[in-house]
């Protein structure tokens, strides 16, 4: 579970709890300013390559070891497009280009509470794939071949992604089989 905060992020005082529209929020009374838990944004991509779905074997909890499109928290003054490219070139060692929004889902992490997933597809641009900070390994992998992907919000973007597109949409099937 995750931690409270308990002091202002902009005064150092010690935060109190207060009701605000039916919900119990942290509150400084110095400041007299509420704070709000938002979602954490992360930004992925499904990069395809020579009819290839690009993942990243994760490096790091959670889900370390297992599958996953190239993903990451989107960063302060970055865009969630930046976040996707940058989270992109980091763990692949691909440079892309945003075509699509896919998908926007949400979920709840044990690590870091409520996580918002936006998927892009993203073209490739120049390259090779290589694993960088984050990933173990990078593969290329046809998308009737995926392993089991460690996050459900990826799985629920590839079946959107292959239910528009003409030459993916048998497969959509085989990556609902693959989920967790």
């Amino acid at each position: 579970m995750l931690k409270r905060k308990l002091y202002c992020t902009h005064c150092s005082q010690k935060l109190s709890r207060k009701l605000e529209e039916n919900t119990m929020r942290d509150y400084c009374d110095s400041c007299k300013t509420y704070f709000y838990d938002n979602p954490l944004p992360v930004a992925s991509a499904i990069v395809i390559i020579d009819q290839k779905l690009l993942l990243v074997k994760r490096k790091n909890e959670p889900r370390k070891g297992e599958w996953c499109l190239p993903s990451g928290f989107a960063e302060t003054g970055e865009s969630i497009q930046e976040a996707a490219l940058r989270e992109l070139k980091e763990e692949t060692g691909i440079y892309g280009k945003i075509l699509d929004l896919i998908s926007v889902d949400s979920a709840v992490s044990d690590m870091y509470g409520d996580v918002l997933f936006v998927t892009f597809e993203a073209e490739w641009v120049k390259g090779e794939p290589t694993a960088g900070d984050d990933a173990q390994e990078v593969q290329l992998f046809p998308i009737d071949g995926l392993p089991t992907l460690a996050f459900s919000s990826n799985v629920n973007a590839l079946k959107k992604y292959c239910k528009n597109k003409k030459e993916y949409q048998d497969m959509a099937i085989t990556i609902s089989l693959s989920k967790r």
